[in-house]
């Protein structure tokens, strides 16, 4: 699976820099991790869990699906294709959640300026 390794390690590598980077620019003890259509946080996650949790879920989705590939590779499909999409999404919702919490540190308010306006094609 060298390809999709690839494109973890670099997804990793982004995910550790993004929260060396973004973390001391999020301000309070929790973040908001989703957001219903009020625009208003659900839930909230403490920051060290916001920050390097994602880290640990990516390694441990990683262990299964090499333990998988090495002990019932039968039953296991196009895993290189799902690691390499696991990989991205989960990079981007990780850079998504941290950028948001900055912003809402910076302006006082949660969320900041992200809104959908339910047009499918924005506004």
């Amino acid at each position: 699976m060298f390809p999709a390794d690839c494109v973890f390690g670099a997804a990793i590598a982004l995910v550790v820099g993004s929260s060396f980077h973004l973390g001391p620019r999020i301000k309070g003890e929790r973040v908001a991790m989703q957001w219903g259509f009020n625009d208003r946080p659900t839930w909230y996650a403490p920051k060290w869990v916001a920050l390097w949790g994602t880290v640990a879920f990516m390694l441990a989705i990683r262990l299964f699906v090499w333990l998988a590939s090495s002990y019932v590779p039968q039953s296991l499909h196009r895993a290189e294709l799902g690691l390499a999409g696991f990989s991205v999404v989960v990079t981007a919702a990780h850079i998504f959640v941290l950028k948001m919490a900055e912003e809402a540190a910076k302006d006082r308010r949660s969320p900041p300026a992200l809104r959908w306006d339910g047009s499918p094609f924005g506004s």
